[in-house]
């Protein structure tokens, strides 16, 4: 099985993730670490540009914007799970039980 962990940025941080960590550094790090841990299993990563998103992307990445949410916002699988300063608990709480049913 395959898992996609999307992760959803601009190169402009959101106001309330000043002090963060940007997007694509977020992308960086979570890709790195989630390999390491889940080295067994097919995790697959993409960022996605929401001023500039890829094909398929585009409705996604207005509701972010017009709603205002807070990004990096991390999708697995196309459920979040994570906006902002993503919390590695969680993420790894998602990766476990999809991996388990595996």
């Amino acid at each position: 099985m395959s898992i996609m962990v999307t992760i959803y940025g601009a190169e402009k941080k959101c106001a309330s993730c000043v002090n963060l960590p940007s997007a694509w550094e977020t992308k960086e790090w979570l890709e790195a670490l989630l390999q390491r841990k889940y080295s067994d299993q097919n995790i697959k990563f993409e960022y996605i540009d929401i001023e500039h998103p890829k094909k398929g992307h585009e409705q996604f990445s207005k509701e972010i914007i017009e709603n205002d949410r807070f990004y990096p916002l991390v999708t697995i699988n196309g459920n979040i799970v994570a906006e902002g300063n993503p919390k590695l608990k969680v993420i790894y709480a998602k990766l476990d039980e999809l991996t388990d049913s595996a």
